[in-house]
């Protein structure tokens, strides 16, 4: 494994083998460490949020397959 820092970015060169759906999760986490890094949001805030969102897919998955 190489790690580079320029001017702008930093750079992590690795092997072929490595297994790419272990590394997709790396990154993944990795954008999500980058876009909550200046989050004011507290973890109730995001407990609200979740369960709000959870709420409103479930209202649309039950109409859209006709149930109650």
């Amino acid at each position: 494994m190489i790690l580079e820092r320029t001017k702008n970015e930093i750079l992590v060169r690795l092997p072929a083998y490595v297994d790419l759906t272990e590394l997709q999760n790396m990154l993944d986490y990795l954008q999500y460490k980058e876009l909550t890094a200046k989050s004011a949001a507290t973890q109730s805030n995001v407990d609200q949020l979740a369960k709000l969102v959870n709420k409103s897919l479930w209202t649309k998955i039950k109409a859209n397959k006709g149930l109650k």
